[in-house]
C-alpha cells in the first residue's frame, strides 16, 4: 500500500504546488490530444492526416517550452495493395545543450490503436471522459498522457522560471502500433549527432503491476514467430470423396502443434531451456516484494485458474521463463455452418517467448528440429515448411545504472514507496534497439495503473497516476542532476 511521503521542501514544493494547481489545465490538454484519432493501424488517409496533426500539435507545444524542434520527414508507405501513404514525421527536440549537466532522452508515441464506440467502450473513445477519477480515451495511457506528462514536468519548471537541472531531449513518432515504421533507421542515423551527448533514455509505454505501486521495468521478453505449413496441394478436398484415402493436412498441423507445449505450460521442444539465464537468490527476493494481490489479478483478467499458485511463480513465468502460445490456423474454415471440406494447405502460427540468455538462430533450429523430427514420425506424404517470420531478443537494463537510482529516490518523494522492480513479459523493441546502437542507458518508467486497459476497450489512464506522474518526472530530473 501507499504510505504517505514527507512533503516537499524548496523548489520541490513550489513544483508541486504548482503542478496541482494546474492539473485541470493538463487534464484539458490531454482531452485535446485524446480527440485526435491518431490511428495508424487502419491505412486510410484520413486517420494519417490525424497523425500528421496531432505531430504538428507536440511540436508546436515543444516550441512553447523553449525547444528546438527538428521534424523528419519520412519516405510514402506502400502498401500490399498498391496504394501509397505518407509517413507523419519524426520529432527530434532538444532543451539545453550544458556540457556539465545530465542529458536524458525521452522516448514516446502519438498514435493509437483503432477504437470504435460500438466494441463496448462505454464512452465515446476520443472524448476523454472523467468517472470517478479515471479519464477514458482512447491514447490517454498509451501513450498520450505519459508524452503529455513529461511536457508538463518541463512546462513547470519555465513557468517558476526555474533553469532546468538537466539536458532533455524528445524523439516523438507517430507509427509505434504499426511497427515504428524507419524509426530504427533514423536512430543509426542519428547516432552520432542526435544521440552523441545523451546520457539516459527513458521509456513510459507501459504499466505498472499494481493499481498502487509505482514500478520501475528493468526488462522485457524476446519474440520469435513461427509459421509452419503442411500442404497436399492448393485446392480443398471433398471429405465424402477424399476422406480416409490421403493424409489431411489439418491432421498433420494439428499433430504438430500439439507437440510443442503440454497442459502445464513447459514447452516440449528439446534444449529450449539450456540457453535460459539461471535465476538468481537476488531475483527470487525481489518477486517476493511485489506489490500484486493474486486474487485481484485473477479477478481482474476473468481466468478461472492460472497455472501457478504463488505470487513468485507467476511472475518467474510470465517474466523470467520462455513462453510458447499457439496463435491460430491460416487456410482452415471457421464457418459457423457444417462444411464437410478437408483444406488442402493449412498454417500454423505459434511465437516463444524469450529471455536472458535465448539466442534466436539456435532457438529457431531447435524449433525446426523438433517438427521436423515429429512430422518424420507421421509417415505423411503431405509437404511441410517451417520459417521463422519475426526475432526479436529480449531486453535486460542494469538497475544499478544513475537513471534507476535516480527514479527510485524520486518515486520515493512523491509516493512515499520503494518500486517494484519488475519486467514485462512482452517484447517492446525500441528499448533494444536503443540500447544496441546508442549504447547508453536505457530505462522504463511507467506512469500507468495494470488495470489501465492499453489497446482495449475503455482505456483510461487515473487523474492520480497522470498528475503524480507529472511530479515524478519534474523529481526525477532534480535526483539526475544530483547523482550524475
Amino acid at each position: 500500500m501507499l504510505s504517505s511521503s514527507p512533503p516537499p521542501s524548496g523548489l520541490l514544493e513550489k513544483l508541486f504546488q504548482h503542478i496541482d494547481l494546474h492539473q485541470d489545465e493538463f487534464v484539458q490538454t490531454l482531452k485535446e490530444w485524446v480527440a485526435i484519432e491518431s490511428d495508424s493501424i487502419q491505412p486510410v488517409p484520413r486517420l494519417r492526416r490525424e497523425i500528421f496533426r496531432i505531430m504538428a500539435l507536440a511540436a508546436d507545444r515543444l516550441q512553447h517550452l523553449g525547444a528546438r524542434v527538428e521534424s523528419v520527414d519520412l519516405d510514402s508507405q506502400q502498401l500490399p495493395d498498391g496504394q501509397s501513404l505518407p509517413v507523419p514525421p519524426i520529432l527530434l527536440a532538444e532543451l539545453g545543450d550544458e556540457p556539465e549537466k545530465p542529458t536524458v532522452c525521452f522516448y514516446g508515441h502519438l498514435d493509437v490503436q483503432p477504437a470504435q464506440q460500438e466494441d463496448g467502450w462505454l464512452t465515446d473513445p476520443y472524448t476523454l471522459t472523467e468517472v470517478d477519477g479515471k479519464l477514458y480515451g482512447r491514447g490517454a495511457t498509451d501513450n498520450k498522457g505519459p508524452v503529455l506528462a513529461w511536457m508538463n514536468a518541463v512546462g513547470t519548471f519555465r513557468a517558476l522560471q526555474q533553469e532546468l537541472p538537466v539536458n532533455i531531449k524528445f524523439i516523438l513518432e507517430g507509427m509505434e502500433e504499426a511497427g515504428s515504421v524507419a524509426l530504427e533507421e533514423l536512430v543509426r542515423k542519428e547516432k552520432d549527432s542526435f544521440f552523441s551527448n545523451v546520457d539516459y533514455i527513458v521509456i513510459s509505454d507501459n504499466l505498472w503491476i499494481s493499481r498502487r505501486t509505482p514500478a520501475l521495468i528493468f526488462g522485457t521478453r524476446g519474440n520469435s514467430y513461427f509459421m509452419v505449413e503442411v500442404k497436399c496441394r492448393d485446392q480443398d478436398f471433398h471429405s465424402g470423396t477424399f476422406g480416409g484415402i490421403l493424409n489431411e493436412p489439418m491432421a498433420d498441423l494439428v499433430a504438430l502443434l500439439g507437440s510443442l507445449v503440454d497442459s502445464s505450460g513447459h514447452i516440449l521442444i528439446p534444449g529450449i531451456y539450456d540457453q535460459m539465464a539461471p535465476l538468481t537468490e537476488e531475483e527470487k527476493k525481489m518477486y517476493e516484494t511485489i506489490d500484486l494481490d493474486l486474487e485481484e489479478y485473477q479477478n481482474s483478467s476473468q481466468v478461472e485458474k492460472f497455472l501457478f499458485d504463488t505470487k513468485e511463480e507467476l511472475l518467474t513465468h510470465l517474466w523470467r521463463y520462455p513462453s510458447l502460445s499457439i496463435h491460430g490456423i491460416q487456410g482452415a474454415f471457421d464457418d459457423p455452418g457444417t462444411k464437410t471440406v478437408i483444406p488442402g494447405r493449412v498454417i500454423g502460427k505459434f511465437s516463444i517467448r524469450l529471455v536472458p540468455h535465448m539466442n534466436l538462430s539456435l532457438v529457431e533450429k531447435q524449433v525446426k528440429q523438433h517438427l521436423e523430427a515429429v512430422f518424420s514420425r507421421r509417415n505423411s506424404s503431405n509437404k511441410m515448411a517451417v520459417s521463422m517470420v519475426i526475432g526479436l531478443h529480449p531486453w535486460i537494463a542494469n538497475i544499478s545504472d544513475t537513471q534507476y537510482l535516480a527514479a527510485k529516490r524520486a518515486i520515493r518523494t512523491v509516493f512515499g514507496v520503494e518500486p517494484d522492480m519488475i519486467q514485462d513479459g512482452s517484447t517492446i523493441p525500441i528499448a533494444r534497439t536503443f540500447q544496441d546502437i546508442t549504447q547508453k542507458s536505457v530505462m522504463m518508467l511507467p506512469l500507468g495503473a495494470v488495470d489501465d486497459g492499453e489497446h482495449s476497450q475503455n482505456e483510461k489512464i487515473n487523474r492520480w497516476n497522470y498528475i503524480e506522474g507529472s511530479k515524478l518526472f519534474a523529481a526525477f530530473f532534480l535526483e539526475l542532476s544530483k547523482l550524475h
